[in-house]
């Protein structure tokens, strides 16, 4: 299994590493409900870096690190910024929180990835899709 790296610094960048791959996934027979999941994950993960992470880190890059295999995909998105605790992220199920904008993209992540694991810092975040 070959990891495959990219730096990205806007969302077209972006949009090509999530392409590249799920092409990756195609040619390893993933079928659509796992990519749809890996798509929405790396979607996600992508633009918090990008918006939050790249920007508190004077736009540093957001690096996406990724291997694919035929039992699983293995995404790591990592920026410069300061990072955050994840476990103080409101929940944007309950009622107190379904008018702000923050928290749904770490729950989609969530309930699609079968791991989602975010580092001590908070800047990092690695996610693995199971092939079923």
């Amino acid at each position: 299994m070959a990891k495959t790296a990219s730096e990205v610094q806007n969302l077209e960048q972006a949009r090509r590493a999530e392409e590249r791959l799920l092409s990756e996934m195609a040619e390893h027979g993933y079928g659509e409900a796992a990519t749809f999941a890996v798509r929405l994950g790396v979607e996600e993960g992508l633009n918090n870096a990008l918006r939050y992470g790249a920007r508190s880190s004077g736009d540093q890059p957001v690096r996406i690190t990724y291997e694919v295999d035929d039992q699983s995909v293995r995404v790591r998105i990592s920026d410069g910024g300061e990072g955050f605790n994840p476990e103080l992220v409101p929940d944007p199920t309950l009622d107190e929180n379904l008018e702000k904008p923050t928290g749904r993209g770490i729950m989609l992540m969530r309930a699609y990835m079968d791991e989602v694991v975010f580092n001590e810092k908070g800047n990092e975040v690695c996610m693995v899709k199971r092939k079923r």
